[in-house]
């Protein structure tokens, strides 16, 4: 394990920038997780990134934003501006459950503390910095000022809100995956203001007075025609998610409050030249050493891990991975995930277990179009849903590859899948027999050398009709992967468990639906543990679904369970097996008119429950 020095990190004090010899900074980020020098946490790849252009970079984490402000004011100002990120996660999701009561830990902070970030840490600390620097530019970026770049609903607040750029006063918002307009951005403040760049790629920002639309532009309906009227949200949102997913897409334009946010098409996708550069940067891989002796839960679940690829095509409707990371997969080359490998096995606490070979969706490595011209063209917001697109190289061979050489380097007793898996992908009937094959070989490996004992997927419920607004397979499909796994199982002498995940409360399920689902996977033997309720957060269809009653696609209307009393009515049924449970479920089945599913999910006996 190399000995490192405190100067191998980023500074966090002046002390420490003076340390490296610097008497000014370019470039100061705020971030509101603690600060981890590991490929995993945004603000340090974003900080790393810029360090590579050859500038001077400091961080600050999680800000004490209730006092005089010191950290604020303890670096000065920067040369070129300030970043800031929320952290890993949005900070309401972080902070509050689906039933928006406060959660009693954080698990991006030192010791688990859940007292170390503000709400909507984006908005607090953007204000904080213009009123002590206003002449300073603020540049916003992360899953919460990604998810808030344009009018969205907001599920703690209960009402629309505009752009945060709006709210923060920030001078730019980069989202998406932020490495190459972060770093394009730095090369263009070095020569012009901010208020001249206009035009770079990923990025948005909120233009005083009316912006004149170009052929190409979409112009949305305005912030205020939407708080007026929700189906205009609601036609709002197609195209917002559409631009979010296409190679070329459009400029996406919206009036507010006497002012226009103006959303720069994305990047194209990274190469894997570019990807392998970002993660070959030279991170630490740990904590900041400020935080010796704590322990931050975050990092303990990934700090053995490796990520292979970026991007999402499943489109699931609930999910913000596409709108933030996009649907065409960007993936690592097997060299450079070796070399991380090697690193990890340096560390001193590794026991020759590499705990996730992972991305977004485990089993998309590498995977794209055969025929880029039809994916420049296309807009569909998921390449598997409602059927696997036939132009889609769906071949799970290079993934096999990757995991037969992390097992073969040296150190490495196992590498396991923590990551999601689609098994869609893996049951699919391809056109080509190499495909099917592959996905055949795939399954069996995964199953019998990298489960950690349990396999995750995620059904997320047992009706097809919710399933298809979900954007998810038939549970038919579930039920086959399930045979396929317990037949391998006994045939490889293993005892090992299928974790499935599933949502109550989704749009379009009703309280029957709900009660099928116990009564599906009682009859499948699952004590259902990984569960949720549907939680409203930015930028889905599910939620714009959810707020508008209607789905953006269709603009036809769809139930949602709305009321505590209706979403906790919902969520019991995952809970059958309980006897606490049973009186109040065998009661509500005969109030929705359904007492013969007692008899399925009790017996005889429950009918007298």
């Amino acid at each position: 394990m190399k000995d490192y020095r405190l100067t191998d990190w980023l500074p966090t004090t002046k002390k420490e920038v003076e340390l490296h010899g610097w008497e000014e900074l370019d470039v100061i980020l705020f971030s509101a997780d603690a600060y981890v020098d590991h490929p995993s946490f945004g603000a340090a790849v974003i900080g790393r990134v810029l360090q590579a252009e050859g500038l001077r970079v400091a961080i600050v984490p999680q800000p004490n934003w209730r006092d005089d402000l010191r950290d604020f004011r303890k670096l000065g100002r920067p040369r070129l501006f300030f970043g800031i990120s929320a952290g890993c996660m949005d900070s309401m999701v972080n902070k509050y459950t689906a039933n928006k009561r406060l959660r009693s830990d954080d698990a991006y902070t030192p010791d688990a503390r859940p007292d170390m970030r503000p709400e909507y840490p984006t908005v607090v600390y953007t204000q904080i910095l213009k009123r002590l620097y206003p002449d300073v530019p603020v540049v916003l970026g992360g899953i919460e000022a990604s998810m808030r770049r344009l009018t969205h609903y907001d599920y703690w607040q209960d009402r629309l809100r505009p752009s945060i750029l709006v709210d923060s006063g920030a001078d730019m918002l980069v989202y998406g995956m932020g490495e190459k307009p972060v770093a394009l951005l730095a090369r263009r403040l070095q020569q012009q203001p901010i208020a001249a760049v206009t035009d770079l790629p990923q990025t948005a920002f909120l233009a005083r007075g009316t912006v004149q639309a170009g052929p190409e532009d979409i112009v949305l309906h305005a912030h205020e025609d939407c708080l007026r009227d929700k189906r205009r949200q609601a036609e709002n949102f197609r195209h917002i998610e559409e631009e979010s997913n296409k190679y070329a897409a459009s400029r996406l334009l919206q009036a507010v409050q006497g002012g226009t946010v103006v959303v720069n098409p994305p990047c194209p996708p990274p190469t894997t030249e570019e990807l392998d550069r970002i993660y070959d940067l030279p991170y630490t891989r740990l904590p900041h050493p400020k935080y010796r002796g704590k322990r931050i839960p975050a990092y303990e679940m990934i700090r053995h891990s490796v990520t292979l690829h970026r991007g999402c095509f499943g489109g699931c409707a609930f999910c913000t991975i596409s709108a933030h990371q996009g649907k065409f997969i960007a993936s690592r080359s097997k060299a450079s995930i070796l070399r991380e490998v090697q690193a990890i096995t340096q560390m001193p606490d590794f026991k020759g277990y590499v705990s996730d070979l992972g991305g977004p969706s485990a089993n998309m490595y590498a995977m794209h179009g055969r025929d880029q011209s039809l994916c420049r063209r296309c807009k569909r917001p998921s390449c598997i849903h409602p059927s696997v697109c036939p132009n889609l190289e769906a071949d799970h061979g290079p993934l096999l590859d990757v995991y037969q050489a992390v097992d073969a380097v040296p150190g490495v007793k196992k590498s396991f899948v923590g990551s999601g898996v689609r098994y869609d992908l893996l049951l699919h009937e391809y056109a080509d027999p190499r495909l099917v094959q592959n996905a055949h070989r795939y399954t069996r490996e995964l199953i019998t050398r990298h489960v950690s004992g349990r396999l995750k997927v995620a059904p997320e419920h047992t009706s097809d009709r919710v399933l298809a607004i979900m954007r998810k397979p038939s549970f038919a499909l579930f039920e086959q992967f399930k045979r396929i796994f317990d037949r391998i199982n006994r045939e490889e002498g293993l005892r090992q468990q299928l974790i499935p995940y599933f949502i109550s409360s989704h749009p379009g399920c009703h309280e029957e639906d709900m009660a099928q689902l116990a009564v599906i996977t009682r009859r499948l033997d699952f004590h259902l543990e990984q569960v949720q309720d549907f939680t409203p957060t930015p930028m889905t269809v599910s939620t714009e679904t959810w707020y508008t009653g209607l789905h953006p696609y269709t603009l036809q209307p769809v139930y949602s369970a709305r009321t505590q009393r209706e979403k906790l009515a919902q969520r019991q049924f995952f809970f059958w097996y309980k006897p606490e449970e049973r009186r109040n479920i065998v009661a509500e089945l005969r109030r929705i008119g359904r007492p013969d599913l007692i008899d399925k999910l009790y017996g005889h006996r429950g009918t007298r429950g």
